[in-house]
């Protein structure tokens, strides 16, 4: 898995000679797991074609503010909407200037304008005009705006002058764009995360299991990851590829998640449940497969051990998250969990009717016994960022609060 897997990032073209690296970067982007897509202004497509950037992203490209096909309209709010990161690369003068004055009359600073996530530019342009003390106020003023600026490199220049102002390599760019998700939040700390669904046998060719893809779970250790934690990704089958710097290991059944759990637990700080464990299994499962001979089949099951629950008892304590995975009364169903499991916060999420699951998108309503906190609608890379943000709170809150009963012991 990439170090951008699962992310959405949209690049901005502006008008320059660098423009002609834009199709490498957008090829290197996808390579580490971006989806891209691409905002071209008036003057790039004098330097490198739309169909070009089309071919590499395998998006049609955007290019004008006042398109009749977006949704009402409004194109620059659902690219702003959609991205997780954007990058205009090049940034020329011109372009840069504009971004500071807050404009919005084409399509490109519209959506920089919209944006409710990360922005940055990459310079690029002449030596002298990157020196200028216009350029140099700009950019001054665009990092007081929480704007982050990559570069320019230093070197030869189309013009056939040397100095500051080239556009840094499309790899350098890349490793820039996955640093601006790494939150440092969980810095160190442990994290034990289960993911996918469980498969509890009947005979060797059927079985019990819950519809899940892992998709959320795998997005969760991402994100913790991101967050700086040393994450052990306890999953059921999927086939979903294996997150960087993760620990993975895989299981089949409930009992098998269980026993992995307990062997991995000590020295865990947090742990989070997002697998979709099955809650009983068959009390015999057969080693041949059971012929298709009678009108009626009664298989007897049993109850699978709760991981949740036995993780809310361990001692020392640890912070436990679960997952509840809820087609009506959210809150009230989650609430419940939250108390009848012990845990310190509980993730409800609607299925059914084009949410979980399958999808790639949801929302989260978190419950604690503070009250609830709603997460939007969004990807589920992006609601797992939001979601460890969340648990960050919550557990270092939770840290000092220990801390301060320690200190103030007689």
């Amino acid at each position: 898995m990439g170090m951008l897997t699962n992310k959405r990032v949209l690049v901005g073209v502006t008008g320059g000679i660098a423009a002609y690296k834009t199709a490498d970067l957008i090829r290197r982007l996808r390579d580490a797991g971006a989806e891209v897509r691409a905002v071209m202004t008036q003057a790039a497509a004098e330097f490198i074609t739309p169909l070009t950037l089309q071919a590499v992203s395998g998006h049609p490209v955007y290019q004008h503010l006042l398109d009749t096909d977006a949704e009402a309209g409004m194109g620059h709010i659902e690219l702003a909407r959609w991205a997780d990161a954007i990058l205009v690369a090049p940034a020329s003068a011109n372009f840069i200037a504009r971004l500071v004055q807050g404009r919005a009359d084409d399509l490109l600073s519209a959506v920089c304008l919209a944006a409710a996530v990360p922005v940055a530019v990459a310079p690029a342009m002449n030596q002298q005009m990157w020196t200028n003390a216009a350029t140099q106020e700009n950019m001054r003023v665009l990092r007081t705006h929480k704007i982050h600026v990559f570069g320019p490199g230093e070197g030869d220049q189309a013009c056939g002058e040397v100095g500051p102002g080239r556009m840094l390599e499309p790899l350098d760019l890349v490793a820039r764009v996955a640093e601006l998700f790494e939150t440092g939040e969980l810095q160190g700390v442990k994290i034990v995360i289960t993911a996918g669904p469980t498969w509890e046998a009947i005979d060797p060719v059927r079985g019990i299991t819950n519809r899940s893809s892992g998709k959320m779970g795998y997005a969760v250790a991402v994100a913790a990851i991101e967050a700086g934690a040393q994450v052990v990704l306890i999953s059921g089958p999927t086939n979903l590829p294996v997150p960087d710097r993760a620990q993975v290991l895989r299981v089949v059944s409930a009992q098998e998640m269980y026993d992995t759990v307990q062997a991995h637990i000590d020295g865990t700080q947090v742990f989070i449940g997002v697998a979709a464990v099955a809650d009983y299994r068959a009390v015999q499962s057969t080693e041949q497969k059971i012929k298709k001979t009678e009108e009626r089949l009664t298989i007897e099951l049993t109850r699978n051990p709760d991981i949740l629950a036995a993780v809310a008892k361990h001692e020392p304590r640890i912070f436990t998250v679960g997952f509840a995975a809820e087609t009506d009364d959210l809150e009230t169903n989650a609430r419940a969990k939250l108390t009848a499991k012990d845990v310190d916060l509980v993730a409800a999420n609607r299925v059914g009717d084009g949410f979980g699951f399958e999808s790639d998108d949801n929302e989260i309503l978190l419950v604690d016994r503070a009250g609830t906190t709603a997460l939007a609608r969004a990807s589920k890379s992006r609601l797992a960022r939001a979601l460890i943000h969340e648990i960050a709170l919550r557990y270092h809150a939770e840290s000092r609060t220990q801390n301060s009963r320690h200190a103030h012991r007689p």
